[in-house]
């Protein structure tokens, strides 16, 4: 009954292990079948391998000035996040000399990205004064010098919604303005304590704004998602959802209170980015509890860049892009096929010194190293499918080591079953003995291996974390292979007839067991053992021995003295 309870458990590992890897086979075929964006069979490969498109921005700021380096630090900490958080791996932000940001993306990126990185994304919330249909001046019309014109309002507002931010500068920029003509700056940043005159990112509509009322730095979170009904069934149209802090929520509370129940285009609040009107939607019910909800004509793509970009916050200044060009790969394939020579070369060692020193249990080695290469493959095309994972060439280092790693579990899993053999238990016992002892040394091993790539991932260089994210992984990969795998196939070949008679080819030679350490610095050896084989198995058994085993036989001839 032991024996087909074991079997059982055996196979049903097995069997587990082979659902996994058919699963995510049947995953990426059906991603490959299906075109399914970023779908393939091969995984991506990252800057140093593949090259990509370097881009160069510089600040957009008034002559005679300079950015400080606070505020270009700010700036690629922001344009890192936004790139990491749209799947983009393996991409490198820095600063160029004391003004410019250089930013390198594997592959070729496409307009969403581009927009992505060097967008400033500066959200404002302002209500809404005069609404206008966009158009060309009046035929006829003599230009307006608006320096003549006065910019300071007649009365003092009473809030931000008063017609009395209007200006005579404003008005006739109001008038004279022509959206589908450029009117704005690169990285032109407003003042936000007055009147803004502006149109909408589709050049239709014209507005005369009031003072900004929220801030888009009072948000606290930035989503994209499909707008539902009251019944919560979705509508297939998509939107940004936005969560306040409390600043934010107490302001906006305050601005819909105020805007609830007046005549449009007053009830409206306009949402500017970066100084363009992307919706204005009219304030039909007071917003207290901090949500609000931004719709248009948004698709998933422009959706969710546009809650990427709220959600790490605006670049401190504006940026123009200064030039665009490809980079070739700065190793190339040539690197990466030698690397992955040198994991080959690796695995040939391995594999020799397995068959020498553990003869047919070699089979075992290499169907489990060819059983983990699957799963990483597969787990590093999944994650570059789903995630926007690159592998660098330091990605690839991180998978020769695991090599290593890999046969130090099976060189402790075999070494505990002879340990066990050389005490006199019969191969099945000795296989779960071993297990129960070498699971332990896996553990510790694996656990070490993992906390020193989690600590390099976190506390290092883009560059590092390819090697330490691929440790990582593989560490995780090589205990379930151990487990689900080895471990398994090695209980049913101790009931194979060749393994479990002890063949001398067959890594289980339990010869061994004829010369076993009885304790007390005394051994016994079979009488069938030839006098060379007895004393050289004896020298064996004798290395065998703990620290305690030799101070106290040394103890014992100390007294027999």
């Amino acid at each position: 009954m032991a024996e087909n309870t074991t079997t059982r458990s055996a196979r049903r590992k097995l069997s587990w292990l082979t659902g996994i890897a058919v699963f995510f086979v049947g995953l990426m075929i059906w991603g490959v079948a299906t075109v399914q964006p970023g779908a393939s069979y091969e995984p991506q490969l990252g800057l140093d391998l593949q090259g990509g498109t370097q881009i160069i921005l510089t600040p957009t700021i008034a002559e005679g000035d300079q950015a400080s380096s606070e505020q270009l630090t700010q700036a690629v900490t922001i344009i890192r996040q936004r790139i990491d958080g749209s799947g983009v791996g393996e991409a490198q932000v820095s600063i160029q000399g004391n003004q410019n940001i250089v930013v390198a993306i594997p592959g070729t990126p496409d307009a969403t990205t581009l927009q992505l990185i060097k967008a400033s994304a500066l959200l404002e919330f302002r209500p809404v004064i005069v609404q206008g249909i966009s158009g060309p001046a009046a035929e006829g019309a003599l230009p307006v010098d608006l320096e003549t014109l006065s910019n300071e309002t007649a009365t003092t507002p009473v809030n931000a919604s008063d017609t009395a931010w209007i200006t005579e500068r404003l008005q006739a920029q109001f008038e004279n303005l022509d959206c589908s003509l450029p009117f704005r700056g690169p990285g032109q940043v407003d003042d936000p304590t007055v009147g803004l005159v502006t149109c909408d990112e589709y050049s239709l509509y014209k507005y005369i704004l009031g003072p900004v009322e929220v801030q888009g730095a009072n948000i606290s979170d930035a989503t994209a998602g499909t707008v539902t009904t009251q019944t919560g069934a979705s509508t297939n149209t998509w939107a940004v959802n936005l969560e306040f802090d409390g600043t934010g929520s107490d302001a906006f509370g305050l601005v819909t209170s105020r805007l609830f129940g007046l005549q449009s285009p007053a009830n409206q609040f306009a949402i500017t980015l970066d100084g363009l009107v992307i919706t204005a939607p009219s304030t039909n019910a007071v917003i207290t509890n901090g949500q609000a909800q931004i719709t248009g004509s948004f698709t998933q793509e422009s959706a969710t860049v546009l809650a990427d970009q709220l959600k790490y916050g605006a670049l401190p200044i504006g940026f123009e892009v200064q030039s665009q060009e490809n980079i070739s790969a700065t190793l190339g394939s040539e690197s990466l096929r030698s690397g992955l020579l040198a994991g080959l070369i690796g695995l040939i060692f391995v594999i020799i010194y397995m068959a020498f020193q553990y003869r047919g249990l070699a089979t075992v080695v290499l169907g489990s190293l060819i059983v983990a290469a699957l799963l990483v493959y597969l787990a590093i095309a999944f994650l570059s499918w789903r995630q926007g994972y690159r592998l660098s060439l330091a990605g690839v280092a991180g998978l020769i080591v695991a090599i290593g790693i890999t046969a130090d579990s099976f060189i402790v899993y075999f070494e505990r079953i002879r340990d066990e053999l050389r005490d006199g238990r019969n191969l099945e016992s000795a296989v779960e003995a071993g297990w129960k002892r070498a699971i332990r040394t896996i553990l510790i091993s694996d656990a070490v291996s993992f906390t020193a790539a989690v600590v390099l991932y976190l506390l290092t260089s883009s560059s590092v974390r390819g090697f330490a994210f691929t440790l990582g992984l593989t560490t995780l990969i090589d205990l379930l292979v151990v487990t689900m795998f080895t471990h398994p196939l090695v209980q049913l070949l101790a009931r194979n007839k060749f393994f479990a008679s002890g063949h001398r080819f067959s890594g289980f030679d339990l010869s061994a067991r004829e010369v076993s350490y009885k304790g007390r610095g005394e051994f016994k050896v079979s009488k069938s053992l030839a006098g060379g084989k007895a004393e050289k198995s004896s020298k064996e058994a004798q290395k065998r021995q703990t620290i305690a085993e030799r101070k106290a036989l040394a103890g014992q001839g100390d007294h027999d003295e």
